[in-house]
């Protein structure tokens, strides 16, 4: 939560004599700890609201998931590159039309490494490359 070391509370403390003064001091650290216990407590009575009112459903919920602090894009990245779902039905129509205008594809598996050249040969374009002359 707060991230303050040592040293930095001791500056903070020395810093808090010197502005506020020896004889205020304590009038105050006695308010900021009932302005602590009030926060805490406030805390506590939301968490426990927002429980009563989502339910039981919610309980075994890791929440710590969802911390945007553990988002690491190369993993998610290398996650979806290695996700081993099927391809979707327009994928598998597309890649089907090339393999089956290939000639070097084979049913077996001793086909598919001849017919690579083929699925990509089928691939190419057989005219010259579209070029607009009002672009640019």
């Amino acid at each position: 939560m707060i991230d303050i070391n040592g040293g930095e509370f001791v500056v903070l403390v020395v810093l808090a004599v010197l502005l506020i003064g020896p004889e205020r001091l304590p009038r105050y650290a006695a308010q900021l700890a009932v302005l602590v216990k009030r926060g805490k407590v406030l805390l506590q009575d939301a968490k426990s609201r927002v429980d009563a009112e989502l339910g039981d459903d919610f309980k075994d919920v890791d929440w710590s998931k969802f911390d945007p602090r553990q988002y690491d894009p190369r993993r998610i990245v290398r996650d979806a590159l290695l996700d081993d779902t099927p391809l979707s039905s327009g994928a598998t129509r597309v890649y089907g039309a090339a393999a089956a205008g290939a000639s070097g594809v084979a049913a077996g598996a001793s086909g598919v490494a001849g017919g690579a050249s083929g699925v990509a040969a089928a691939a190419r374009p057989t005219g010259p490359a579209p070029f607009d002359v009002e672009a640019t």
